[in-house]
C-alpha cells in the first residue's frame, strides 16, 4: 500500500510485536499528527472485535488467515488490511532481494547479505531474520540494496513480488495456521507472482512445489540444485551473479561465512562422542538431511516436539536404513514417531532401536551420555517444533548445548 493512501484514515495496528511496533514508530514520522490504535491479544481478549471501527488495519505475521477471517465477518464495512511487508515493497525504491522457502531461508540470506558486503555494497538484512524494515525505508536510497528474509506469513496477502525472488524449497508446515497447505504453498507464491519479465526468479529445480511455480512466472528464471546447506549455498552463489560479483569475491566470502547457530551446529567432542545441535530441524525432512549429511557416524538421535500433523513414514525409513542404535523421544510428536518405526519394523523384520521417552533436555543428553558409543555421534534434529516443551528453538538448541556440555564435564577430548 503507497503511503498517501493511509492520510486522514482510521488506522489500526493489529498485533503489537516487533512489527507492530515498528509500523507504529513509521507511521508515527511520517503522520505525526495522525492517530494511530493498536489491538493486541495480549492487551484485551477481544482484540479483533474493534475491526469494523477501521479504515485501514496493518495486520501482524502471526494472527492467522482463521483469525483474521473471524474477525472480519463482523466488520460489516471491511477495511483495507495491509502488513508491514507490503507497506515496504510498495514504497521502497531500493532493490529487493526476496527470500523465502520452508528451510534454509535465514541461512541463505545471511549468506547473500554477508557477501555483498564483503564485495562493498551498501546492504541490510531485513525481514524475518533482521532489522524491522520500515525504519529504514526514510534513510535508504535507490542504490542501496535490502536481503529480505520472507516468512510465508509475511507473504500472505502480498500484491507485489520482489526484483530478485528465491525460492529454496516448500513442504508441509504450518498446517496449525493455514485453512490448508494449498493456502501455504499460494502465500509462498507471492514471491514470484507479481514478479515482471525485467526481475529475476532463483528457484531449486529438485523440488517439484517450486518447479511447478517457476513455470507461472513472467521473471527471468534461474534454476539451482541442492537441499539444505547445499541448495542454501548454490542459491546465493546465484543471487549475486545476477548482481555481476565478481567469482572470487562469491567464493571467498563463502568461505569465511559462519552458518548460524541452531543448524547442524557442532557443538563439540566430549566423553568420546560428537554431538551436534540442529534444533532448527522443525520438519522431518530436515532431520533426514541432517542424518544424510553426517554420514555414517549418528548413532543416537533426540527427536520429537509440537504436533503439526507431519508424515513421519520417510523419516522412520531413514532412521531404520541407517540401523540408528539409539532414539530419545520429546513428547507430543515422539510417540508418533516412534510409532511409525514399530510398524515399520514389523513389515520389515527389522530390529528396532532402543528408545526412551523423556520430558526434559537434562534427561534427554544424561541418556544420550549413556547409551552412545565412543567415536560416534549423537544428533538433536528433532523433526518437529519446539513448542510442546520448549519456548522457541533457540532456547531447545541452546539448553541441548548447556547439557552436553555440563554433564561432560572433565571429559572432553
Amino acid at each position: 500500500m503507497r503511503l498517501q493512501g493511509f492520510k486522514n484514515k482510521k488506522i489500526l495496528i493489529l498485533g503489537f510485536g516487533v512489527e507492530g511496533k515498528d509500523a507504529f514508530g513509521f507511521l508515527k514520522k511520517v503522520f505525526p499528527k495522525q492517530r494511530i490504535a493498536i489491538s493486541d491479544k495480549k492487551r484485551r481478549g477481544q482484540y479483533l472485535k474493534c475491526l469494523k471501527n477501521y479504515d485501514i488495519v496493518i495486520k501482524s505475521p502471526g494472527i492467522s488467515p482463521k483469525e483474521l477471517a473471524k474477525g472480519l465477518s463482523e466488520a460489516k464495512n471491511r477495511p483495507i488490511i495491509t502488513s508491514v511487508t507490503d507497506i515496504f515493497f510498495n514504497n521502497c525504491k531500493s532493490k529487493i532481494i526476496g527470500i523465502t522457502g520452508t528451510k534454509g531461508k535465514s541461512t541463505t540470506s545471511s549468506l547473500i547479505y554477508h557477501i555483498l558486503k564483503k564485495a562493498g555494497k551498501k546492504v541490510y538484512l531485513v525481514g524475518n531474520i533482521g532489522k524491522p524494515p520500515l525504519k529504514l525505508l526514510l534513510s535508504s536510497k535507490p542504490e542501496d540494496i535490502f536481503v529480505y528474509e520472507l516468512s510465508s506469513h509475511q507473504l500472505l496477502g502480498l500484491k507485489k513480488s520482489p526484483q530478485i525472488a528465491v525460492l529454496l524449497n516448500i513442504y508441509r508446515e504450518h498446517l496449525d495456521y493455514y485453512r490448508s497447505f494449498n493456502e501455504y504453498i499460494n502465500a509462498k507464491a507471492n514471491i514470484t507472482k507479481y514478479q515482471s519479465k525485467n526481475d529475476y526468479l532463483v528457484f531449486n529445480e529438485k523440488d517439484p512445489i517450486v518447479s511447478e511455480m517457476a513455470k507461472k512466472t513472467n521473471a527471468k528464471k534461474v534454476p539451482f540444485r541442492g537441499e539444505f546447506y547445499q541448495g542454501d549455498i548454490a542459491a546465493a552463489k546465484a543471487v549475486c551473479k545476477i548482481l555481476k560479483i565478481p567469482y572470487l569475491k562469491i567464493e571467498s566470502a563463502v568461505k569465511s561465512f559462519k552458518f548460524l547457530p541452531h543448524r547442524l551446529e557442532l557443538v563439540g567432542r566430549f566423553k568420546g562422542i560428537t554431538f551436534y545441535n540442529d534444533s532448527l530441524a522443525t520438519i522431518p525432512e530436515a532431520a533426514i538431511m541432517a542424518m544424510k549429511s553426517l554420514g555414517g557416524g549418528v548413532e543416537t538421535l533426540i527427536l520429537g516436539g509440537f504436533e503439526r500433523f507431519y508424515d513421519f513414514s520417510d523419516l522412520a525409513k531413514e532412521i531404520l536404513n541407517r540401523e540408528i542404535k539409539t532414539i530419545i523421544f520429546f513428547p507430543t510428536t515422539g510417540f508418533r514417531i516412534w510409532q511409525e518405526l514399530v510398524k515399520l519394523g514389523r513389515k520389515k523384520k527389522t530390529i528396532l532401536p532402543k528408545r526412551f521417552f523423556v520430558k526434559d533436555m537434562k534427561e534427554a543428553v544424561r541418556i544420550a551420555y549413556g547409551n552412545t558409543s565412543r567415536n560416534k555421534i549423537c544428533l538433536m534434529s528433532p523433526a518437529s517444533p519446539s513448542f510442546s516443551i520448549f519456548k522457541d528453538y533457540k532456547e531447545r538448541g541452546d539448553l541441548f548445548k548447556k547439557y552436553v556440555k555440563q554433564l561432560g564435564k572433565n571429559g572432553k577430548n
